[in-house]
């Protein structure tokens, strides 16, 4: 089995997060893709994050009626930062011998790859699937190879789908009382405005 990881807080998910599953899944012929939001990002301490409950059931919304999407809570069941290694060390333990993992992120990200927490031991584990974000530069594996020696052989770089959408851009709009529509899922929106997720107290 190839299964794909989609990582990230999805604070909120977004049309995004789901172009870009659709798309890796189609390039590399997947056999599904497993969203993971994550607890408390290691990388985004001291950072304020919506409750995992609410993360959980807007991508529980978002993925209905794919049945090669799964939601996972692994991350946000455990205690303490999130660390991606953890997570990939925990599927390699559930997966077949067969099986492979492909760790979706994007060029932003896969430029500080030589930052993550153990990333030798995280290419043993994974591929690295990287996407383009607007304004980032394609990564230099070059430069990368020298600060994480086997990184070219276990990256790989797709063109698109180049998807112009971010959490902190819809966030923004809700508390300006701007529409989502068509940025978010119908059903993530509801959630949303039902909620009162993003919207200032007082």
């Amino acid at each position: 089995m190839k299964l794909g990881i989609m990582g990230g807080t999805f604070d909120p998910v977004h049309n995004g997060h789901l172009a870009i599953a659709a798309g890796v899944q189609k390039h590399l012929k997947l056999d599904g893709v497993l969203f993971i939001p994550t607890g408390q990002p290691w990388l985004k301490t001291g950072t304020s994050v919506t409750p995992p409950e609410h993360r959980l059931a807007m991508v529980k919304l978002a993925i209905e009626g794919n049945a090669t999407y799964q939601l996972s809570t692994m991350e946000t069941d455990r205690q303490g930062p999130t660390y991606t290694l953890d997570t990939l060390e925990h599927l390699w333990k559930c997966l077949g011998a067969g099986d492979s993992t492909y760790f979706i992120t994007g060029w932003d990200s896969l430029n500080s790859f030589p930052h993550w927490h153990e990333p030798l031991r995280i290419l043993q584990l994974c591929y690295l699937v990287a996407v383009p974000r607007p304004g980032y530069p394609r990564p230099d594996l070059d430069l990368l190879e020298k600060s994480v020696p086997g990184i070219s052989q276990k990256v790989i770089l797709l063109e698109g789908p180049l998807v112009d959408i971010s959490a902190t851009q819809i966030r923004q709009r809700v508390q300006k009382g701007e529409t989502i529509t068509g940025l978010v899922p119908d059903a993530v929106e509801h959630y949303i405005m039902e909620n009162r997720l993003y919207i200032p107290a007082g």
